[in-house]
């Protein structure tokens, strides 16, 4: 069950909800109990990406009960600054963090307002659970963190934002971006500052649900690579045993 690059283009549909879930993929659901236990923190729209990240795991040979992707199986990890995060997706096996992603998105009409959280969230995620393994929280091996995020292919959110009169000047990468330019330029930086392992930020609409990768690092190929990569180094270690 190798994932493919149409297993990718069908979860971002069905997040729109203009796929419906095929066999395949709601076999991988009931397996990690996505089917009987709720739908994972993002909310339903969020399964199928929850669902497509999975297979990697369970390809690996990793087992269900190592996949966490509900509230009910146990989505929280430990923190520093707090005593538990919920991730969105988590998988654990013999007392190692394989890997943790945030499910995130950005949608019309609320870039503005909504734009500031969905970093603060990130970089908040992050910081904490590194902070966390320096504090031997994470004994084993290193986490692994993911970071999965889709903004809405809208007129807004390619419009170019005003940047508001400040005490000091901005970073000029910020001058005459948009919420999608700004989106890719944040994620380039937390991946480059190792706040997280890899990242995946596609633009994408109901209307237009093809996803759109406007910078190649970030894209589906670079992700998929890097999941790939987190699996290898692990498999060389014996996981899963």
């Amino acid at each position: 069950m190798t994932v493919t690059r149409q297993d990718f283009e069908d979860a971002i549909a069905t997040y729109w909800g203009a796929k419906k879930l095929q066999r395949e993929q709601s076999a991988i659901k009931a397996a990690v109990g996505a089917g009987t236990a709720g739908s994972v923190r993002g909310g339903k729209h969020f399964d199928a990406i929850a669902i497509l990240l999975a297979k990697f795991f369970l390809d690996a040979g990793y087992p269900p009960d190592s996949i966490r992707v509900t509230k009910k199986q146990g989505l929280e990890l430990p923190g520093y600054y707090r005593p538990q995060k919920q991730w969105d997706l988590v998988v654990v096996h013999e007392g190692v963090l394989v890997a943790a992603f945030e499910l995130k998105a950005l949608g019309a009409p609320s870039f503005g307002n909504n734009y500031n959280n969905r970093v603060e969230e990130a970089l908040g995620s992050a910081v904490d659970l590194r902070r966390a393994a320096l504090a031997d929280l994470y004994p084993k091996e290193k986490p692994w963190l993911g970071y999965f995020f889709i903004m809405e292919d809208h007129k807004k959110s390619r419009s170019k934002v005003r940047i508001a009169k400040g005490a000091l000047p901005i970073d000029s990468h910020w001058r005459g971006t948009s919420y999608q330019d700004r989106f890719g330029i944040f994620c380039e930086r937390i991946v480059a500052e190792q706040l997280y392992d890899a990242a995946c930020y596609v633009t994408s609409s109901a209307e237009e649900p093809k996803p759109i990768e406007l910078v190649e690092s970030l894209d589906w190929r670079h992700f998929s690579a890097a999941i790939n990569a987190r699996l290898t180094y692990l498999k060389e270690l014996g996981l899963p045993g």
